[in-house]
């Protein structure tokens, strides 16, 4: 069943938690593995469960396996948490992918900025809408990864009927703040950088933030996000500092080791969720790896 917009709104203030695709020894999605990840994240408390993220290698697999990753993490939730589905690509496997994850039961989707080197702003508007036709009308966060398309074109978007937040995933805090003035004061803004730039968000008007961690260690996400709800920012900040080093592998190589660092990680607790496909990194280099098991056993977090 769809969240109102205004249910997601609330919904969105929490954590976005971006699920890893786990593949098997043969690289073929394998469904299964992700349950005692998703298990774990909602017994700590992660609110809304987002499958076909970019730690879930989105660009990485072809439409029909995002479509079974929706119904597979549908289904492994059965209910107990609303589940946001990423939606992109050329727009007619958007539309699919779109009205797929709808009958798979998600509540909400999560429409990826359009990487195509020939986008219109206006044109966005057009593929946004048609995304939310073939959904049924599912509410949507936009995930916003460039900001040079300008506030103006900034608001275009958020005045589509059904978009009732925006995934801000730029180092950008001022443009951040004023695409915030110059929307409707009911989007939620939510800090797409993780953990690290969830405080700087926080300050100019952002609510919630995104966060691959959950895969690993969703207590410290839970923990980060309730100092920030409590204007504790001084906690915040000590509490992403000791989960620095896990942020900074996975920044490596230009991002290229963003996902790779997220499923180490879970090799090393014992949840082999194979290795990233092209042109991700893989594997960790030993000066990486070496960094990455400091990080894990310093923190109780090793298998």
């Amino acid at each position: 069943m769809a969240l109102s917009k205004s249910e997601l709104r609330d919904v969105l203030a929490g954590i976005s938690g971006i699920l890893v695709t786990p593949y098997d020894d043969q690289g073929e999605i394998a469904p299964a593995k992700l349950k005692p990840i998703l298990d774990r994240a909602l017994q700590a408390g992660v609110h809304f469960p987002v499958v076909n993220g970019n730690t879930g290698e989105f660009y990485a697999l072809t439409t029909d396996e995002a479509i079974t990753m929706a119904k597979s993490v549908a289904e492994m939730l059965d209910g107990r948490a609303p589940l946001l589905a990423g939606i992109g690509r050329g727009v007619r496997d958007a539309c699919a992918l779109a009205k797929a994850s709808a009958d798979a039961g998600a509540e909400a989707l999560m429409i990826h900025q359009p990487p195509d080197p020939f986008v219109a702003p206006r044109g966005v508007v057009d593929y946004i809408k048609r995304i939310a036709d073939a959904s049924g009308g599912l509410p949507m966060m936009l995930y916003l990864r460039n900001d040079a398309i300008g506030t103006k074109a900034i608001a275009d978007l958020c005045a589509i009927e059904g978009v009732a937040g925006v995934k801000w995933a730029t180092p950008n805090a001022m443009k951040l703040s004023e695409a915030i003035n110059a929307c409707d004061p009911d989007i939620v803004w939510v800090g797409g950088l993780a953990e690290t730039w969830a405080p700087a968000f926080y300050a100019v008007g952002a609510r919630g933030f995104t966060s691959g961690l959950i895969n690993v260690w969703p207590e410290r996400s839970m923990a980060i996000h309730a100092a920030l709800e409590a204007g504790d920012y001084a906690k915040a900040r000590h509490l992403i500092a000791e989960m620095r080093a896990f942020e900074d592998v996975r920044a490596e190589e230009m991002n290229g080791t963003n996902v790779t660092g997220v499923k180490s990680a879970l090799q090393l607790q014992g949840n082999d969720c194979g290795a990233t496909r092209p042109p991700s990194a893989w594997p960790l280099t030993d000066a990486q790896h070496q960094k990455l098991k400091s990080f894990m056993r310093d923190n109780g977090l090793l298998g």
